[in-house]
């Protein structure tokens, strides 16, 4: 366990997170949360980089990444609870992340972002991620833009 900002700190997921991770994932993805099904999966295909916050009484967030492959990985998902979002959380789950993945041997680290999330780009260039390229606008399909961003170690 990691001890984050306040009575806070970062762990493992469990199978028991499961049901409250998909709930985040409604809150932060009204329109397009992951499905049941998916985060299960990421529990057992990625569970030792599935990281969520815990207070002892909730879960507030979670952040899920790949382990390096090649010297990269990818920031798959970045979820604060909107009620905590603004009090640097999302920075504290990619500053954690960041560490580890540099510690397993990263080189170098990926994700997408919508580019409209003004709050989310900003916390990703004040961590040093730059643009690779222009915003695909239909990354994840049509109405579905996505500026890719990358850091290097």
């Amino acid at each position: 366990m990691i001890p984050l900002h306040g009575d806070r700190f970062l762990r493992k997921i469990t199978e028991a997170d499961l049901p409250d991770v998909l709930r985040l994932d409604r809150e932060t993805f009204p329109d397009d949360p992951y499905p049941y099904f998916a985060l299960r999966q990421f529990h057992d295909a990625l569970g030792d980089h599935l990281l969520v916050v815990d207070d002892g009484t909730a879960l507030h967030g979670y952040i899920l990444a790949t382990p390096p492959l090649h010297a990269s990985s990818w920031i798959l998902s970045l979820v604060v609870s909107p009620a905590l979002r603004g009090n640097g959380l999302g920075r504290e789950l990619m500053t954690a992340m960041l560490g580890r993945l540099r510690e397993e041997g990263a080189g170098e680290v990926l994700l997408t972002v919508d580019p409209a999330n003004d709050s989310a780009v900003a916390l990703y260039r004040h961590l040093g991620f730059t643009p690779s390229g222009e915003p695909h606008p239909e990354y994840f399909g049509p109405g579905e833009p996505r500026q890719r961003m990358r850091l290097a170690f």
